[in-house]
């Protein structure tokens, strides 16, 4: 047995963790751009800060198999909210990525169960 398990969920999940850390930074030290963004979608100024910690928890929870349905699930209400903003606000093509990103949390918390099970 190799030290390092190489599962689909398991690589899907550390990618996913990235991606949210990455979000996680991203919305900590926001850039004026994204800012703009968030008041012109009638998110409070702070709003962001809340972003950043959802996304961080979700990142370390995707990293920690005990966690990992957990950290599917809110990485899953993450991206259903991101997409829903935008396509609230008729912005149709921005919505593609957290609908990925979605579709790849779905993947990886089916698999957690399957592996469970």
């Amino acid at each position: 047995m190799s030290l390092v398990n190489l599962s689909l969920a398991n690589v899907i999940a550390w990618l996913l963790a990235a991606f949210f850390f990455v979000g996680a930074y991203g919305n900590t030290f926001v850039s004026p751009e994204i800012a703009a963004d968030y008041a012109r979608w009638g998110y409070p100024e702070s709003f962001h800060y809340l972003t950043a910690i959802c996304e961080f928890t979700t990142a370390v929870m995707l990293i920690f198999k005990p966690l990992r349905l957990y950290g599917s699930l809110l990485g899953s209400a993450v991206m259903l909210a991101a997409a829903g903003t935008v396509l609230l606000h008729g912005e149709y093509a921005h919505a593609i990525p957290p609908l990925v990103v979605l579709g790849f949390c779905g993947l990886v918390a089916v698999l957690t169960m399957k592996r469970a099970g």
